[in-house]
């Protein structure tokens, strides 16, 4: 198992747009990102902040991504 890359939030949002997802709305610093099919995150942007490992393997999880998936998207 690779080890995930260290993103802040902005960075894991353009990620995701390559893929389809699309944020659909924004609440204080939460951005909520919707899929065509229905798949769905909440993606933390706090500036200079990363996303710890444990947040970022729960978002990939929601949106039934790989490790090795969002590192090509990168």
């Amino acid at each position: 198992m690779s080890k995930l890359p260290s993103l802040t939030g902005n960075q894991l949002i353009k990620a995701l747009q390559k893929i389809g997802f699309d944020v659909t709305r924004v609440k204080g610093s939460h951005h909520i990102l919707i899929h065509a099919d229905g798949r769905r995150t909440v993606v933390p942007v706090h500036s200079g902040e990363d996303i710890g490992t444990g947040l970022l393997s729960q978002i990939l999880r929601d949106c039934q991504i790989t490790r090795d998936e969002l590192r090509d998207l990168l």
